[in-house]
């Protein structure tokens, strides 16, 4: 154990702690520190997990549907189809981790940090994310809709095939970033670069989408040989 202030943290390594156990650290004050625990399918739906930190631990198909993790770390966990329903996770940080498939359904995540990530296909619908910042993300075939990346930078996110309709990227600034057959219905660019953006398998449709955004060169070739006009 160790002590932060008035709070004694728990350091818990390679177990596959119980929720009775959990709920009993959390009753007497405790801040809890997993490292390479197997908590696999373990329910810590409605805990009060805040500042917790969860290391290399495998998570796949746990569920914290309504838990408060306001300032938790996962650092190098893999968490396939885990469920965050409802959860709060204002300023939580991800890291080098794995939640492919995973629900954030209406979850909280102000603040919150997502990098070096493997998101394939999570659902991020409904959510409250001001200012989350996304940096080297795999978000391929995810759902995003109506989410907010105003003046966002965007540094080696992955949205190809990802529902994105009605999201917000005004003065968004993309940087090795991909928009490849994503949905883009509804969505607005004025003002965004979208110079370091792949757009491949962008329709002629959806070209006015970009209106009042910046592209390279090679982007508007590539929307211009759409039409059936070549550049001299």
């Amino acid at each position: 154990m160790g002590d932060s202030g008035s709070t004694t943290i728990v350091r818990i390594e390679n177990q596959a702690l119980q929720r009775a156990e959990a709920e009993r650290h959390l009753a007497a004050g405790h801040r809890l520190q997993f490292v390479d625990c197997p908590m696999e399918e373990n329910d810590f739906s409605g805990l009060d997990l805040s500042g917790s930190s969860f290391e290399r631990c495998m998570l796949t198909r746990a569920v914290f549907d309504d838990a408060s993790l306001e300032s938790a770390r996962f650092v190098s966990c893999r968490g396939s189809f885990a469920s965050f329903i409802d959860a709060d996770l204002t300023e939580a940080v991800f890291s080098d981790s794995d939640f492919a498939n995973a629900n954030f359904r209406r979850a909280t995540l102000t603040h919150a940090s997502i990098r070096s990530c493997k998101m394939l296909g999570v659902d991020f619908s409904d959510i409250k994310a001001i200012t989350m910042d996304l940096q080297d993300v795999g978000m391929a075939l995810a759902k995003l809709p109506g989410l907010s990346f105003r003046k966002a930078r965007l540094t080696g996110v992955d949205f190809s095939e990802a529902d994105l309709h009605d999201c917000d990227f005004r003065e968004a600034i993309f940087q090795k970033s991909s928009l490849r057959d994503a949905n883009l219905v509804g969505c607005r660019f004025t003002n965004a670069d979208l110079r370091g953006a792949d757009l491949g398998g962008l329709r002629l449709n959806d070209a006015r989408l970009f209106k009042g955004a910046m592209i390279s060169r090679d982007q508007a070739a590539e929307l211009l040989g759409q039409m059936g006009l070549r550049i001299g």
